[in-house]
């Protein structure tokens, strides 16, 4: 499965979100070589880059193209709780146990 982190420019902010979800899939059990996680910026992502698009809720217009059930917006970027809910919002909805 692929997650794709986007913010505006591509760069620190989507990275951060990246490395969290990264840390937090190993948090849940789950075996970090089964997931393809990259990030970029809102100009790159097209439907076919990523599975879910984990994106800062005030930039989710910014991506017209991208079906919003691939669209996960996140209220706020720096706490990871809120990362770790849509997280296994995700998970669960692909039926992918973890802790």
């Amino acid at each position: 499965m692929k997650f794709a982190c986007v913010c505006q420019s591509g760069l620190g902010t989507s990275f951060m979100v990246q490395l969290n979800l990264q840390a937090l899939l190993q948090e849940e059990g789950l075996d970090i070589n089964e997931f393809e996680l990259d990030h970029m910026d809102v100009g790159s992502a097209t439907a076919d880059s990523a599975d879910y698009f984990f994106v800062e809720a005030t930039l989710t217009s910014a991506l017209p193209n991208i079906p919003a059930e691939k669209i996960v917006p996140l209220n706020t970027i720096i706490d990871r709780e809120v990362a770790r809910v849509a997280l296994n919002s995700v998970l669960d909805r692909e039926n992918i146990s973890h802790r």
